[in-house]
């Protein structure tokens, strides 16, 4: 993965490989790519109730596990009504 040192300090969304959305503050990362989120929760979606978040605290994830990720502007993800969105979860990459 390119640098990730620009996205330090900031609230990023990660997409692994078994369909899990991950928000979370990047806290840091090594030359594995392995990244370590502060504040991190899972953001659950489903067609009937919404998307649901669960807190995960402090979290590691390792860097094989991650398909993309991404910086999540604050002043957009606040207004947005999480209890309103209806999306199918992510299904497992396969290879």
């Amino acid at each position: 993965m390119a640098s990730l040192q620009g996205y330090v300090d900031r609230r990023v969304l990660l997409v692994l490989q078994d369909g899990r959305a991950i928000v979370g503050t990047l806290a840091g990362f090594d030359q594995k790519s392995n990244v370590v989120l502060s504040e991190s929760k899972e953001r659950v979606f489903s067609m009937e109730e919404g998307v649901e978040e669960i807190p995960l605290g402090l979290y590691l994830v390792k860097g094989d596990m991650i398909v993309l990720i991404g910086e999540i502007d604050d002043a957009i993800d606040e207004t947005v009504d999480l209890s309103m969105i209806r999306a199918e979860p992510l299904p497992p990459i396969r290879y």
